[in-house]
């Protein structure tokens, strides 16, 4: 027994079994969750889409050739205009009413929500929002909504890694991997790319180029996983089938896919601004939130209608649904697909896919980036070998490559969009062009995303705050950072501990410093230990002196040491104050550096780097605290005539909780939004209501005066079907620790 216990002991010392069967069942899991996911979406949507196109529309939808459907429906004798303008519609009208009644978070794109979660909510993912993406994903995209798979199948398996972490009690930092996990198990899963898959969920996290790596080997797992279980029903060979075309093997056609990088960076930007352009619209227009998918649905097959009347060519259609149809046409060099058509597809996808989602609708923005990119790649390729058959002789060639670097732009993912791209279609003899063509794609667009919630580097990541807070105040001083206008307490040796417990009772101060006779420092005390020598001995308060309480000032720093010399002697030492003293004379007590002074001081600084590196800083009045606000309306802009309850104006900041906020104080400070968390909420600073009230219309015009100047903040849903008002909700951080 002895000796089976001491080879246990060094199999303990040489391997580590259990990280091993943690993460390989944890991972498991997560993959089986994802995969069984993945199969029931793609059936669900695949039944419905069939449905409506075939039986209704009368028209055969494409598909992917590695895709065959599993089931067929009767095609009806005579194409449809009416139902393809009605049906996107009706499945706007359902996906609205599910997103809104129970789960606001699930509309949209959901791997961005997904991002959202892993950095800003400690990953946390309500539980009914997977099931609405379902759902309301099924209706938009099968009714013909534009959009792609992977943004709800990722919140699935996301909002599956981090319903598991909850339930069994993992801290935040194992709930953020199996998010992860799952979000990237469920993008492997439903383009059977299970390595992409793995590397776009710690890719996809940051806009910099810069990988989570510590979620890529739990990530992996669950991919693996999730595509073995997809792979068991849909088959294991590739979603794009008898892909065409050669390998690279001449130098001179780099110059070629130069213009390609050039081409399907500029469509990414335009994609990103029509995108968020129509975003914007939507949420301006004045209709109930309701009805915005519907108004969304119906332009959407506007947009197809009209391209298939201008074009005889039925995958125009392309434009509405998945879309993946054309690209299989072009890749495995079926009938041909004119440059025209080529062009109107890639430009009605950006029109139909940001209103679809932009409006509210359901569905994710990968797979209209393949065709947008694809579709882009293949006019180029097609134009440029007209122009130098020579050195461009395969143009499905470049529909591959401007798939890859179309997506590499939009999102600022080139090392997994490669891969994906690669296993997707199961070609990678074009890894070479692929690489140029992504590098230089992202390099000329590295300043925009199509996901928003991602940021630049792990420096700006509340994941990451405690691993790189002091990075961030970089070399900043104690002198620069300690409040010079607080007002301390010092008491001298001969004191007795009873009247410097009276001396310091007006204050919060912790660390007392000690003066001798002469004015000069002399030894300090922390009033944990005034406390406990007046509770231990009840007569110390008359019979003890300071002097033999206090100790060497080990607790003080100097005005010119930087702060992070001052962090660490705090978290040394276990307190959370430190005596300031003068460069010249270490002897001269000029303040005390408290903890929330740090905080405020790094929190300042992030504020100051993310508007160097173009994202949103925070309005004047929150004091760069606990919000990421948008820009301020402009000054007498008119409420948009339906004021939301309780008052709340137009002049309001689109805010999401501050990085530094989210780990301290964002849990404790959540504000509901009906059955939820809210998930985007409004604030009016007091700053910016004192002395400058919103002008109103009807009877909010009337409103109390005083109530426009109180010192307290209004917080409004996005749907403005609630308000919470909330006393100095604003306050600073010295205030808030």
């Amino acid at each position: 027994m002895r000796g089976l216990d001491s080879g246990r002991a060094a199999l303990d010392r040489t391997f580590d079994f259990r990280n091993f069967w943690t993460w390989l069942l944890l991972g498991a899991l997560v993959g089986v969750i994802a995969g069984l996911g993945a199969i029931l979406f793609q059936m669900a949507l695949e039944v419905t889409r069939l449905f409506c196109f075939q039986s209704l529309v009368g028209i055969d939808p494409g598909h992917p050739g590695g895709e065959a459907p599993l089931f067929s429906f009767p095609i009806a004798e005579a194409f449809s205009p009416m139902w393809l303008l009605v049906l996107p519609a009706i499945g706007g009208l359902g996906a609205g009413f599910l997103t809104l009644r129970f789960a606001p978070e699930a509309r949209g794109h959901g791997t961005d929500a997904a991002i959202k979660a892993y950095h800003r909510q400690a990953g946390v993912i309500r539980w009914p929002v997977p099931v609405v993406k379902f759902f309301a994903t099924v209706l938009s995209m099968g009714t013909g909504g534009s959009g792609g798979r992977e943004g709800p199948i990722a919140q699935i398996g996301a909002g599956a890694g981090s319903l598991l972490a909850t339930r069994l009690g993992l801290s935040a930092r194992y709930r953020r991997w199996l998010l992860a996990a799952g979000l990237g198990a469920g993008v492997g899963a439903i383009f059977r790319a299970p390595l992409a898959g793995a590397l776009f969920a710690g890719e996809v996290l940051y806009s910099d180029p810069e990988v989570e790596t510590e979620v890529i080997l739990p990530a992996a797992v669950a991919s693996i996983v999730a595509y073995a279980v997809f792979a068991a029903k849909y088959g294991y060979g590739h979603m794009f089938t008898d892909v065409t075309g050669t390998g690279f093997s001449n130098p001179l056609e780099l110059g070629p896919y130069v213009v390609l990088a050039v081409v399907v960076a500029a469509g990414a930007a335009l994609y990103i601004r029509v995108f968020y352009g129509m975003d914007g619209f939507f949420r301006r227009l004045r209709v109930s939130d309701w009805i915005k998918p519907v108004v969304g649905g119906f332009a959407t097959g506007a947009v197809g209608l009209v391209l298939h009347l201008l074009v005889s060519d039925h995958r125009v259609l392309d434009v509405m649904s998945t879309g993946y149809g054309v690209l299989q046409d072009v890749v495995d060099g079926g009938p041909p697909v004119g440059i025209g058509v080529l062009l109107l597809v890639a430009v009605g996808k950006i029109l139909t896919t940001s209103l679809t989602i932009g409006s509210g609708g359901s569905a994710g923005v990968f797979g209209p980036s393949m065709v947008i990119g694809g579709t882009l790649g293949a006019a180029v390729g097609q134009v440029l070998h007209s122009w130098m058959p020579g050195i461009v002789q395969h143009p499905a060639n470049y529909a591959i490559v401007g798939m890859a670097g179309f997506f590499a732009a939009a999102a600022n993912t080139p090392l997994s969009t490669i891969i994906m791209v690669s296993e997707m279609t199961g070609n990678y003899e074009l890894l070479v062009p692929a690489v140029w063509v992504c590098a230089l794609a992202f390099l000329v667009g590295r300043r925009w995303s199509i996901y928003r919630s991602q940021v630049p580097s792990k420096v700006f990541s509340p994941a990451h705050f405690a691993e790189y807070a002091m990075e961030i105040m970089g070399r900043v001083r104690v002198s620069e950072v300690y409040k010079k206008t607080r007002r301390f307490a010092c008491v001298t040796p001969d004191m007795t501990l009873g009247d410097a417990m009276r001396a310091t009772a007006e204050t919060r101060q912790r660390v007392f410093p000690v003066l001798g006779a002469d004015g000069r420092l002399a030894g300090a005390f922390h009033l944990a230990e005034l406390m406990h020598a007046l509770h231990s001995e009840p007569s110390a308060s008359q019979d003890r002196r300071v002097r033999d309480l206090m100790h060497s000032a080990e607790v003080r720093v100097r005005m010119s040491d930087p702060v992070a010399q001052a962090h660490r002697l705090m978290t040394s030492r276990a307190v959370d104050e430190l005596i300031v003293t003068d460069d010249r004379d270490p002897g001269v007590v000029v303040g005390i550096l408290a903890g929330s002074d740090v905080l405020l001081a790094y929190n300042r600084r992030l504020a100051l780097v993310e508007s160097e590196a173009g994202l949103p800083v925070p309005p004047e009045g929150t004091d760069g605290a606990l919000f990421e606000a948008g820009p301020e309306p402009d000054a007498g802009t008119e409420d948009d005539g339906r004021p939301g309850p309780r008052g709340c104006s137009a002049r309001e900041y689109r805010i999401r909780p501050m990085s530094i906020a989210q780990e301290v104080s964002h849990g404790a400070r959540r504000v509901p939004e009906g059955r939820g968390v809210l998930r985007e909420a409004r604030v009016v600073p007091a700053a910016a209501l004192r002395g400058r009230p919103p002008r109103r219309r009807g009877a909010d015009r009337g409103a109390d005066p005083e109530a426009r100047t109180s010192n307290e903040v209004r917080v409004c849903d996005q749907q403005r079907r609630s308000c919470l008002h909330l006393p100095q909700f604003h306050q600073p951080w010295n205030d808030l620790h």
